[in-house]
């Protein structure tokens, strides 16, 4: 598994964790880095200690952070990338934390063009070519539910992942056999969810899913972490494909 994207981008393997007391601190916070073995715990951390080393992070809207939330964040980012290593956080420079949720301005213009503008509010965001966005006090809130299907950071990640192979499309770069089988097996379970909504019913996962391929990957991924159980009921194959992409989940 771990040379999966490798195969297709250079890699660095970092070697040198956290600080141990820093450490202690993030597993204390972060239920996904306590959750885990003291093998993967350790990759996580020399990759979180790479994140800080490599990457800003930005607290904007008169948030401050102190060290160990700066960790906390670096490490939740890196949860995605315990099997690809640093290859996956390739082609981005900064985090971007925001107090809260926080709005953006889109604008869309339909086949008739006219042009249409409205305001979003968002937990989350991640640039193509530029930053990764979160809002702080979400991330905390996956901290006190860390089973509840839903990480933020993590789904951002996913589509940062996404992105590497230079489309934005649900399938992050794999080598080509697990690239047929992940193509196939996500879009049937991406038209049997929106099949579903169609007829009017629940889906078993967050409907978000539903919007494209790339949301239904990136919220696919937060339950791979949060509620894997829920997620191999739902979507078998799906679950088994992101078992061999980010490794097991800490939570089983």
């Amino acid at each position: 598994m771990r040379s999966l994207l490798g195969r297709l981008l250079r890699r660095d393997a970092p070697d040198v964790p956290l600080d141990p007391a820093l450490w202690a601190q993030v597993r204390a916070r972060l239920p996904w880095a306590a959750a885990l073995d003291e093998a993967r715990a350790q990759r996580l951390s020399a990759l979180a200690a790479w994140f800080l080393r490599r990457k800003a992070i930005t607290p904007v809207g008169g948030l401050e952070l102190d060290a160990a939330d700066r960790a906390l964040l670096a490490t939740a980012c890196c949860l995605p990338v315990m099997e690809v290593g640093v290859a996956g956080l390739r082609g981005w420079s900064e985090l971007v934390v925001y107090p809260d949720a926080f709005r953006v301005n889109r604008s869309h213009v339909d086949a008739a063009g006219v042009l249409h503008e409205w305001e979003d509010e968002l937990i989350g965001e991640a640039w193509e070519a530029g930053p990764l966005i979160l809002s702080w006090a979400d991330v905390q809130a996956d901290c006190a539910e860390p089973d509840a299907g839903f990480c933020v950071a993590v789904h951002e990640m996913a589509h940062k992942l996404d992105a590497l192979d230079g489309m934005l499309d649900g399938t992050p770069p794999l080598a080509a056999d697990f690239n047929t089988a992940w193509v196939r097996d996500f879009q049937q379970a991406f038209d049997a969810m929106n099949a579903l909504l169609d007829r009017g019913r629940a889906p078993p996962i967050d409907e978000y899913a539903a919007e494209s391929p790339e949301e239904f990957f990136a919220v696919a991924s937060e339950y791979h972490f949060s509620a894997p159980a829920l997620l191999r009921d739902a979507y078998p194959q799906v679950a088994a494909h992101l078992q061999r992409f980010y490794g097991p989940s800490p939570f089983g």
